[in-house]
Formats: structure tokens, C-alpha cells, sequence
């Protein structure tokens, strides 16, 4: 039990040493090229002509001068790590080859997920620091993820057999071909969460969490390659909070929110019952800031369409505490909090089931 949770351990700390020391040329790089919005602000809101003011107001200013494309940091560092463990094996066998957590089994599926996703922000961020009219369409966007959950559905429900969840204390249910909508419809909600990146160090903070939650759900499960990928995630994301913490050296931003969301969604999937355990039913505890991040945006515009005025001055909620007076800091904090209570206690479901 020892040595298998070294397997886990040591790539988490690689990955964050790797992202510590690459973040200071990241920073350099993003700074030299002006790599943030030319134009501040969120502009019009989807069928609202008042736009956001509220939230302009906030944040602004601080979106013209501080770089996007953070995420790069995050996906690069869990990918150089499992590079370099791969390598370390294939040329010192017998000392390394445990550390090698890439698999087809585990965790192709995984990092093709964290790689697809870090690409596609990234071209959405750069169109969205060269161009004044934004990166790619939501619409595009949605459809990329879309077809790439059609695909990991795919995968699970055809290569590795898998067409049912797991439930708590109730056992498995089946879904059958309906497996690779349902996979579907939790990719889109969960890449739909990534607007939790909007206040310094919250959306760092919360996804590392998440991350290292899920990897212990996998190391209880004995899927120790798949518990080395999430911890592997955790300790690159924790890299990237480091320059996140108020003030914020760079943002998230697509490229990491993209990533990070499309991986979450295949790792809680790999969790489930292909362990023969239950990681997609206690996603919405582990991941509970993103949880009420997508409910109560869908409660402020469902509000606006039936009683014509706003439920929260600014939604996601984490913005209507702005809104309201609290320091961004003082939100940033008592979300990590609440993501580390939801996620030890989700976490205690999945092992007891």
C-alpha cells in the first residue's frame, strides 16, 4: 500500500515542481506579447441589451492588463510529466517503470481529453487576444466539446465495455446505448462550469481539489494509474494557483478551463463502475462549486425570461458576492473551503457505496 502510494505521490510533486519552474518563462512570454483582452469587459449578454455593467465594473480593467492562456501551464506540466516518467521507464526499467501511468486501460482516454481540450482553448484564447471581437463562438465551442464527448462515450461504451454508473448504496444502473448521451450531457455541463474561472485563484484552487479527490476515489479503487493521472493534474493545477493567488500573474482561461473540464468529465466516468465503483454519481458533491456555478447561471436567465428581472446581481453567484461587498479574496478562500468539505465527503460516499 506503501509503494502504491508513492506511484501517486511522486508525479504529483514532479508535475508541480515542473510547473513551478516553467511558470516564470510562461510569465515572461505572455507579458511580452500582450497576451490579454484588447478590449475589457463582457460586452453584451445573450439576448440582454443592458449588457454587464455590474460585472465591467469589477473586472474590467484588470482584464486588459493581466495575460490569458495560463492553462498552458497545467496541461503542459501533466504531460511533460507523464512524458518524462514514460521515458525514465523505458530507459531504467526496473527503477521507474511503476512510476509509468500511461495506459490504455486508465488513462489514454484522460490525457487525449486534457490535450483536446488544452488545443482548442488555446486557439480560442489566441483568436481572443489578437482579434477585438473575441476567440471562437460559443456555438463552436459547444460543438467541439460535444463531438469529442460523442467520441470518449463512444470509447467507454465500445472499447472498454462500460454502459451503466454506478450508484450509491442502490448498486448499478444499466443505460445501455443512452450511456454515450449521458456522457454527452455531463461533458457539456461540466465545460459549461469553467466560468468559475472569474475571480483570482478560485478556479485553481477548486479544480486542484476536485482533481486530488478524484484521485483518491481511483487509489481506493486500485486504479493506481488513473489515481497518479488526477493526482498528477492536482499538482500542475496547484503550480498554476501559485501565480493565480490575488494578484494574478496570468489567467486560466480557455485553454485551461477547456482542458480541465473535459478531463474532470472522462476521469469521474473512469471512476465509476469501470472501477466498479460510483465516481460520476458524486460528482455534483465533490464538484459542488461547479455544480451551482452552471444552476445558477441556468436560475438568473430562466428568472430574466419569467419574471423579467434578475434572481442574483450577477451570475455565476460568485460574482453576486462580489456584487454584494465581499473582497474577491474572502470568495476565492471560503470556495476552497467549501470544495474541500464537499470533497472529502463525496469522497466518503464513493468508498462507502
Amino acid at each position: 500500500m506503501i509503494f502504491d502510494a508513492a506511484r501517486v505521490l511522486i508525479p504529483f510533486v514532479i508535475a508541480f515542481a515542473i510547473g513551478i519552474s516553467a511558470a516564470p518563462l510562461l510569465a515572461h512570454n505572455l507579458y511580452k506579447y500582450k497576451a490579454w483582452k484588447k478590449k475589457g469587459g463582457k460586452g453584451r449578454g445573450m439576448g440582454d441589451d443592458t449588457g454587464t455593467p455590474l460585472f465591467d465594473a469589477l473586472h474590467k480593467e484588470r482584464e486588459i492588463s493581466t495575460p490569458r492562456m495560463g492553462g498552458i501551464l497545467v496541461w503542459s506540466a501533466t504531460i511533460t510529466t507523464a512524458g518524462l516518467l514514460m521515458l525514465l521507464s523505458f530507459m531504467f526499467e526496473n527503477e521507474f517503470a511503476p512510476l509509468d501511468f500511461v495506459n490504455r486501460g486508465q488513462t489514454w482516454l484522460p490525457l487525449f481529453a486534457l490535450f483536446v481540450g488544452g488545443i482548442v482553448g488555446l486557439v480560442d484564447d489566441f483568436l481572443e487576444v489578437t482579434r477585438s471581437n473575441g476567440g471562437l463562438s460559443l456555438r463552436w465551442r459547444l460543438l467541439i466539446v460535444a463531438v469529442f464527448a460523442t467520441f470518449a462515450g463512444w470509447w467507454f461504451y465500445a472499447k472498454l465495455g462500460v454502459s451503466a454508473i454506478g450508484i450509491p448504496f442502490i448498486g448499478v444502473l444499466p443505460l445501455g446505448i443512452f450511456f454515450i448521451l449521458f456522457f454527452v450531457l455531463v461533458t457539456l455541463g461540466l465545460y459549461a462550469s469553467g466560468v468559475i474561472d472569474g475571480i483570482d485563484g478560485l478556479a485553481g484552487g477548486v479544480f486542484a481539489i476536485i482533481f486530488l479527490a478524484y484521485a483518491g476515489i481511483a487509489f481506493a479503487q486500485e486504479q493506481f494509474s488513473l489515481a497518479a493521472f488526477a493526482a498528477t493534474v492536482g499538482g500542475a493545477t496547484l503550480s498554476f494557483l501559485w501565480f493565480n493567488i490575488p494578484p494574478a500573474r496570468f489567467y486560466l482561461s480557455e485553454t485551461g478551463s477547456m482542458a480541465l473540464t473535459l478531463a474532470l468529465a472522462v476521469t469521474a466516468f473512469s471512476a465509476d463502475t469501470l472501477g466498479d465503483g460510483v465516481g460520476v454519481a458524486v460528482l455534483p458533491i465533490i464538484a459542488l462549486p461547479l455544480f451551482v456555478t452552471v444552476l445558477t447561471s441556468v436560475l438568473q436567465v430562466t428568472w430574466k425570461k419569467v419574471f423579467k428581472k434578475k434572481l442574483f446581481r450577477i451570475a455565476p453567484i460568485h460574482h453576486h458576492f462580489e456584487a454584494i461587498g465581499w473582497p474577491p479574496y474572502k470568495v476565492t478562500m471560503r470556495y476552497w473551503i467549501i470544495t474541500i468539505l464537499a470533497g472529502i465527503f463525496g469522497l466518503a460516499i464513493a468508498l462507502l457505496k
